[in-house]
């Protein structure tokens, strides 16, 4: 893997806020000329730097405003039982990331719903059936605050 220059660090950035920007466009705004600018990008995708484009989707105007943060414990540390929470955890479609944790939680859930009475849905028929599952606690989100995909660059 190359190193990540002030050039590239200019593409990523412009690249994170807008997606959809043409290579003529980002090459001007980060003074390149359109084809080492196309390569550049391309060289990011290859390596994985970039892993990847997608659209961002408004929750509220999705129906989903709610978003739940669970924390769970599991009953032991067993690679088996973490591989079958895992694999359990992955087929939830409402889980939008899974964290595995150090701390008091073996895992940090971010869950999205309609309301309260979903999330209830939700626990009822996924949250509570998954395996090794000793302790649950879950932190209704009141408020967003911040939230980027923008990693710093």
């Amino acid at each position: 893997m190359s190193r990540i220059d002030a050039t590239d660090r200019r593409i990523l950035a412009v690249l994170q806020r807008e997606g959809r920007i043409t290579n003529a466009e980002l090459s001007e705004r980060v003074n390149l000329s359109a084809s080492a600018c196309h390569r550049r990008v391309q060289r990011l995708e290859a390596e994985g730097i970039i892993a990847g484009y997608v659209a961002l989707l408004d929750a509220r105007r999705l129906g989903r405003p709610t978003t739940v943060f669970v924390e769970i414990t599991l009953q032991g540390q067993a690679d088996e039982l973490l591989e079958a929470f895992e694999r359990a955890v992955r087929r939830i479609p409402d889980v939008l990331e899974c964290h595995l944790m150090a701390g008091t939680a073996d895992y940090l859930l971010k869950v999205v719903a309609e309301d309260t009475e979903d999330f209830a849905r939700i626990h009822r028929q996924h949250l509570a059936r998954l395996p090794g599952v000793a302790q649950m606690q879950s932190s209704f989100a009141l408020r967003k605050v911040v939230q980027t995909t923008a990693l710093p660059v």
